[in-house]
């Protein structure tokens, strides 16, 4: 059973909250009103009987023999005022798809968890794990199931239904290198004069000049561009898990970036801009008018999903190598390296977070060109010793 009491603290209420144990043992726990004593009482009494009310919800869920797939919602219940939707939206389809119909079929408890049982589904998906039937799950997605399941049980520790995190002790298969595919100075220059026609020319050229994700991309508006001055600020990003979600933000500081804007692409803007007047004329009282600069002509911005369908097809059509759209980034940060940019500069091009995550993507390219540094000058030398 649950009980409860208000106290008074520094002149303002606190409920305090008493729980029981398996074994019994009172836990008391201290939770503030945020409410100053005077004038506050009746309000306080209505958050104290709420807190117990909740704290009984989950005392007979417990009493139930709570399943770990509850667990599991309820940790994604918590969290949704406090991730971003994106976020959100990731962790509820692993769920759904993926890890609540294997705990749930199974008719796992919270309390018979064990390292054996999350050992078990790890290795099961990482066999299985498809839902084409293809085989199994990589260890990149592995180690997203394995966040999920942590968060859960961390979450069961603080609420006081389980003493251990038996995910602490669960093995993941090693990561593979990912090796990523990209074109070279002449592949990228036959893509951009192969559709140069195409409506998409625009926002390719775009990403593979500065290396931008397609959410950064999709995400840059006319106030991102400073013609005057000849700057283009990446600043807002349009992402899709199951529905578009724009952000007046980017994935990091780091990706809050700045470029100079190329003469060719400050002429491709203003013609863009030309283009888009025409447009709101055409389309008049149904013209979308979002503010982004790569969009449908009626005003209707790119989705994610088309932008990287239709590159497939401009790839089949021109009948250039086959890449992913991402892969114009990796594209990018190759032909920047091979030109002799350090890491670093690359990673600041890139708006890497950290360092890290730019040399282990590209450290093999740089490692390739110190090594074609070192054979030239030690060819050098030794024709110079030669020569003596």
């Amino acid at each position: 059973m649950t009980t409860g009491s208000l106290q008074i603290k520094y002149d303002k209420y606190y409920m305090v909250i008493n729980t029981y144990d398996r074994d019994g043992k009172r836990k008391q726990k201290w939770i503030s009103t945020g409410l100053a004593v005077r004038g506050n009482k009746k309000r306080a009494e209505k958050l104290l009987r709420e807190q117990l009310r909740e704290y009984e919800q989950l005392e007979c869920l417990i009493k139930t023999d709570m399943l770990f797939s509850d667990a599991i919602r309820h940790w994604l219940k918590k969290i949704a005022l406090t991730v971003d939707e994106t976020t959100l939206q990731g962790y509820e389809i692993l769920a759904e798809t993926q890890i609540l119909p294997y705990f749930e079929d199974n008719k796992i408890r919270l309390i018979d968890v064990t390292r054996q049982v999350l050992q078990a589904y790890i290795d099961d998906k990482h066999q299985n794990g498809r839902r084409d039937g293809k085989g199994g799950l990589s260890p990149r997605t592995l180690r997203l199931h394995k966040n999920i399941l942590n968060q859960t049980l961390n979450e069961a520790i603080k609420n006081g239904y389980i003493l251990t995190n038996p995910c602490d002790m669960v093995i993941l298969p090693p990561l593979q290198r990912y090796e990523s595919n990209y074109y070279n100075a002449e592949q990228i220059n036959a893509l951009l004069e192969a559709i140069r026609e195409e409506t998409l020319y625009p926002l390719i050229k775009f990403t593979v000049v500065y290396g931008l994700r397609r959410s950064e991309v999709l995400g840059l508006k006319w106030d991102s561009v400073d013609l005057e001055n000849e700057l283009v600020t990446i600043r807002h990003t349009v992402t899709k898990v199951t529905r578009t979600v724009e952000k007046n933000k980017t994935k990091n500081a780091t990706s809050h970036r700045s470029f100079p804007l190329l003469p060719e692409l400050k002429t491709m803007l203003l013609e863009l801009s030309k283009k888009e007047e025409e447009n709101k004329r055409v389309f008049a009282g149904v013209y979308n008018d979002c503010q982004y600069i790569f969009k449908w002509d009626n005003g209707r911005p790119f989705s994610p999903d088309y932008v990287s369908r239709k590159f497939k097809n401009l790839l089949k059509k021109h009948d250039l190598p086959r890449i992913r759209f991402h892969e114009l980034r990796h594209s990018c940060a190759s032909f920047l390296i091979n030109k002799g940019f350090a890491l670093k500069d690359v990673q600041e091009w890139l708006g890497h977070s950290d360092i890290k995550i730019t040399a282990n993507i590209y450290g093999h390219l740089d490692v390739a060109r110190k090594k074609s540094m070192a054979n030239t000058f030690s060819s050098h030398i030794a024709s110079e010793a030669g020569a003596c």
